[in-house]
């Protein structure tokens, strides 16, 4: 998540060292074959295997406790892990610890489910059967190659076989992952091998099958063979669908091939297909004769550019694609860039939807990467639908009354994937944040906070103006999944009041909490009401810092940096399962009602008031009728490390 002083992005490292990061339904059901079908189904997922050597075997993991209800994204693909798939050839499992004890990453603790599978050598591979009950003619896999010996990455390409027999070959690069982190810990923008302690090691990479699709009943294969020529490729997880026909262009709609913009028919692979020719101010025309004309900016099959440092903007009108597999725009910033970015689109009271927007940006600094987010919002009742996001800065940054964000996919995003805030385009004024929604989203790979309630009481720009902003209300959270955060929480509620998360499915958070309700630093607004309900917060929790940092955190520490209030929290139905170290953790919060959750195997105590880093001098919670199973030897189902905080425990199943 972001803070800044413009209501535009800017650097604004943390004053503690509990956060140093700048601010700018899933429904899982496991198959035979490991699949995790991403429907309307009940919850199931893997939990971690026991710690695995680097290039040892592990079983694929266990079941852990399903929800009593649906939870998540209904997404129309199915996510196949690859720690679940049949290996060949001496390929290998690889999972994380079940308790990390180094407050750097891996590329276990940043895949899904903390394991993947590893292909080191020619004739090596990993299959899964098609369990879907149709044909599949779409992948997306989630892979990670090795970066070049001077950094800034390499390509590669890893073949795909259908029923045994070789199908095409999968274009996979290196170029915006691999960060280092050895000089500056927690950096985003490190691109130095030398430095050491890697983290970033995932992307992802989409394309067509090739020929007739893949039918039900069938198999699909990844295999490292001759002709793949990176030393290595490690597999997390491959997405399957059959996406729909192109939509038609719209009545009523102007072509931005009629303003002269002009696609690319080469294919992307972590930088810019040579020869794209630049299509911003086309586009920027054309969203002009839209505005005027009323009409709807129609983005047609194939991809185009926008080359240089200025983005696109638009006001009350729809920008519409042919669907997120089909229209791309992608954003070409020369590089190295000392040009400060705006995002992609800032858009003002408008429709956007059913497109794929794309980015060379190959770290999080704007100087450095060349890259702002993908789409900046703001306005009434706009409404994001159906989009897909990657590599940008953040997925959406948005701010206003009335707006939504649904059905949309944000991956390998540097920053946060959806951020609802009260700043997006202010323009040093004062911007609101009210009754903004974000439902059956689907985020994957984040670089800060999978999704984001951001409320500011003030920013001060660099003359020293301080403009106050009126806390965020009436905010929802609803039927998202958010998986595999490496640099940031699964979800963060940050202030405000009404605020709504709930039948959210968070897991696998690398190093950070995976839900928190709190406040933001010191300029954040304080937490005056916010229910948290029916959420499933899996393998979640991490080291950084080395703070051990629970799964669920309520309360005004760390990203309050310990000031301010944080009130009126209610927390039922939830399930906490498989976390790195507590379950929940208390600081200093008031009226906090924690009830009838389920907490299953966590790694350390499963409630704890003032756990380590967390201080809790004073509060109140009550906590009730709550079910705590697989405790740990010499571990608690509940503890209060603070005389100051009163809790009243009672009905519990440990009493």
């Amino acid at each position: 998540m972001y803070g800044n002083s413009t209501g535009s992005r800017s650097s604004s490292s943390a004053r503690s060292p509990h956060r140093l990061r700048r601010v700018r339904r899933r429904v899982l059901a496991v198959t035979a074959a490991g699949a995790v079908a991403v429907a309307g189904m009940a919850w199931l997922s893997f939990a971690p295997a026991s710690a695995a050597p680097e290039a040892a075997a592990a079983a694929p993991p266990a079941a852990v406790p399903a929800a009593t209800t649906a939870v998540g994204a209904t997404t129309p693909f199915t996510s196949y892990e690859g720690e679940a798939g049949g290996l060949a050839g001496g390929a290998t499992r690889v999972s994380a610890p079940a308790s990390p004890t180094t407050k750097y990453s891996s590329a276990a603790l940043e895949a899904s489910g903390h394991s993947y599978v590893h292909l080191g050598a020619a004739g090596q591979s990993v299959q899964w059967t098609n369990n879907t009950g149709k044909a599949i003619s779409y992948v997306n896999v989630r892979a990670s190659i090795p970066d070049s010996a001077s950094g800034g990455g390499i390509t590669g390409t890893l073949d795909l076989y259908v029923d045994g027999v070789f199908r095409q070959a999968l274009n996979l690069n290196s170029k915006q992952t691999w960060i280092y982190e050895g000089t500056s810990y927690n950096s985003s923008n490190d691109q130095t091998p030398s430095h050491g302690d890697p983290r970033v090691f995932w992307d992802e990479s989409r394309a067509f099958v090739t020929g007739t699709p893949i039918a039900a009943g069938g198999t699909l294969m990844l295999k490292k063979d001759s002709a793949n020529t990176a030393s290595f490729y490690d597999i997390d997880v491959i997405d399957v669908e059959n996406p729909p026909a192109p939509i038609a262009q719209p009545a009523n709609s102007i072509s931005i091939t009629s303003c002269g913009a002009v696609a690319s028919n080469t294919p992307t692979n972590g930088s810019a297909a040579s020869g794209s020719v630049d299509s911003r101010a086309a586009i920027q025309n054309c969203i002009g004769q839209a505005q005027s004309q009323q009409k709807i900016l129609w983005i047609p099959q194939g991809t185009f550019y926008v080359k240089g440092t200025a983005g696109l903007t638009a006001n009350g009108i729809t920008i519409a694609g042919a669907g997120m597999w089909y229209s791309n725009i992608y954003r070409d910033v020369p590089l190295p860039n000392s040009t400060a970015l705006a995002a992609l689109f800032s858009v003002t009271s408008c429709t956007v939807q059913n497109f794929h927007i794309d980015a060379n940006a190959p770290s999080r600094d704007t100087i450095l990467g060349g890259d702002g987010g993908a789409m900046d919002t703001t306005g009434t009742n706009w409404v994001t639908n159906g989009m897909w996001a990657q590599h940008t800065e953040s997925g959406i940054w948005a701010s206003g009354t009335g707006g939504k964000v649904e059905n949309s996919r944000f991956t390998d995003t540097w920053a946060d994937g959806i951020n609802l805030n009260n700043q997006s385009l202010s323009g040093g004024k004062a911007q609101v944040g009210n009754n903004l929604t974000a439902t059956n989203n689907f985020i994957r790979g984040a670089g800060d906070d999978s999704m984001a309630i951001n409320s500011t009481a003030y920013q001060i720009n660099g003359s020293g103006v301080r403009t106050n902003f009126p806390a965020m209300t009436n905010t929802t959270f609803s039927h998202n999944t958010a998986i595999a955060p490496w640099g940031g929480k699964g979800v963060g509620a940050y202030g405000g009041g009404g605020q709504v998360v709930s039948d959210n499915y968070i897991s696998d958070t690398s190093r950070f909490i995976g839900l928190v309700v709190g406040r933001f630093g010191t300029n954040g607004t304080d937490v005056t009401s916010a229910s948290v309900t029916n959420n499933v917060i899996v393998r979640s929790g991490g080291n950084a810092y080395g703070q051990l940092q629970p799964a669920v955190h309520i309360g005004n520490a760390s990203d309050g940096q310990q000031t301010g209030t944080v009130d009126k929290v209610t927390m039922t139905g939830n399930t906490i399962s498989n976390s790195f170290y507590d379950a929940v953790g208390f600081s200093t919060s008031t009226n906090t009602l924690l009830q009838s959750n389920t907490i299953a195997s966590p790694g350390r105590n499963a409630i704890e008031v003032a756990p380590p880093n967390y201080p809790a001098p004073s509060g109140s919670a009550t906590i009730t009728n709550n079910t705590v199973t697989g405790l740990k030897s010499g571990m608690s189902a509940f503890i209060s490390n603070s005389t100051g905080f009163k809790a009243t425990v009672t009905n519990n199943s440990w009493q």
